[in-house]
């Protein structure tokens, strides 16, 4: 018999379809796994609250999959119900139990962007969820976990669980050298590739399974981020603290041996690179014609030179260069066509030139005043240096206003 048995309720992807038409959906994906062995009293309320309080106030897109962990009771029939029930809950059924073994299935075959998971019963408070998985959707984060540990969170248990988990955090810190606060809390999220690259190398099945992960994350460098969590602990809990500690030691100490034969290097991939929309084409378009402009600058001014002064000859050939870079640049780096505003488009960039010139002519002036008899070598490496740093104020300038994008945008309709 298979292990693996999943409701027929339409995926995601169906139901951003019928919502938008012919349209592909737009925006990231995230996939929220909610384990679950024995939870028949307390999983369709926790579901319909997370998926109320996501559709009012989540910004992306989201499906949520309970996975049933080999439950005798009637959780694998409530998690079918809500499947048909809720467009974006999906319900999966294992034959064999495990927290990890269920992550492992979800996150191992889910097409979302992002990946996470949490506890069915919802100790961590949902506000939370948002800070949680934002900085994987940017890319600045790997993985993200809740912390009940860290400066800002609020935490409701007993003595005993408070003291356990801290003794094991303390473990983890002094023995593995981790340095994330919270292993254990039910509330995490990666991006979806890094998940998937990781996991054929995480082992554990059960409890440990988010240690694993997160120790091989951050042993191959990558970027963890936590988040201050509000979380109430659940006083009808069916994870067997005793057993559970004794498996985590055992990981412990695997991870230790792993870790001491250099095993745990996993090829990962990197952040992805986020540029403002355009800047990648932007940037090199810009060098390029700042490289040509500069040179000729300096040919025009070492001509004019021998008939100008220094300051005169700077700003002679500052602004020939000015009119010649600012038409090249919004032609070829804007992708602005016509004459429609140009003479504007040549007064703002004249603007931006101006505030090199300044630079340029500053530092032009400091030179002879600290070195009067300085050589013309000297004016001329001085001047290259300076142009190089007012190219990155007239790029700023260029971009976030004389050819900001949506002056672009209204530009282009105008022109239609």
């Amino acid at each position: 018999m298979s292990e693996l048995t999943t409701s027929l309720s339409p995926g995601p992807q169906m139901r951003f379809r019928v919502i938008e038409g012919l349209s592909e959906p737009r925006g990231p994906l995230i996939e929220i796994a909610i384990p679950a062995y024995n939870e028949e009293h307390v999983l369709a309320a926790s579901v319909r609250r997370l998926h109320t309080y996501l559709i009012e106030t989540f910004p992306y897109r989201f499906v949520i999959t309970i996975v049933d962990n080999a439950s005798t009771d009637r959780t694998w029939e409530v998690a079918e119900r809500l499947s048909l029930e809720l467009p974006e809950v999906e319900a999966v059924h294992l034959e064999r139990k495990g927290r990890g073994r269920a992550l492992r299935h979800v996150w191992g075959t889910s097409e979302a962007d992002v990946v996470a998971y949490m506890d069915v019963d919802l100790s961590t408070d949902l506000d939370a969820f948002l800070p949680l998985v934002a900085p994987l959707v940017s890319g600045h984060s790997d993985l993200a976990i809740g912390s009940r540990l860290s400066r800002g969170s609020a935490v409701v248990r007993g003595p005993r669980r408070e003291i356990i988990s801290r003794a094991y955090n303390l473990l983890l810190h002094t023995t593995l050298a981790a340095r994330f606060s919270d292993a254990q809390c039910g509330f995490k999220a990666g991006r979806a590739e890094v998940v998937r690259a990781l996991l054929p190398a995480v082992e554990d099945q059960a409890w440990f399974f988010d240690t694993e992960l997160l120790l091989l994350a951050e042993k191959n460098g990558l970027r963890i981020h936590e988040v201050p969590v509000d979380w109430i602990d659940d006083p009808d809990s069916r994870v067997d603290v005793f057993h559970t500690a004794l498996d985590d030691l055992r990981g412990m100490a695997r991870m230790g041996r792993r870790l001491l034969s250099g095993a745990l290097r996993v090829p990962v991939p990197s952040r992805p690179e986020r540029l403002p929309a355009g800047m990648r084409s932007q940037v090199p378009s810009f060098a390029v014609i700042g490289v040509v402009s500069t040179v000729a600058q300096l040919i025009l001014y070492a001509l004019l030179r021998l008939l100008l002064p220094v300051i005169l000859a700077n700003v002679v050939s500052y602004f020939l260069a000015a009119i010649a870079n600012t038409a090249a640049n919004r032609r070829f780096t804007f992708g602005v066509i016509g004459k429609r505003r140009a003479v504007r488009h040549q007064l703002e960039g004249g603007v931006a030139f101006l505030v090199g010139l300044a630079v340029s002519t500053g530092g032009l002036a400091a030179l002879h005043a600290l070195s009067p008899r300085a050589p013309r070598l000297a004016e001329v490496a001085a001047l290259l240096g300076l142009n190089l740093f007012a190219a990155v104020i007239r790029f700023v300038l260029l971009r976030a206003w004389v050819f900001h994008p949506r002056r672009v945008a209204v530009l282009e309709e105008q022109t239609r």
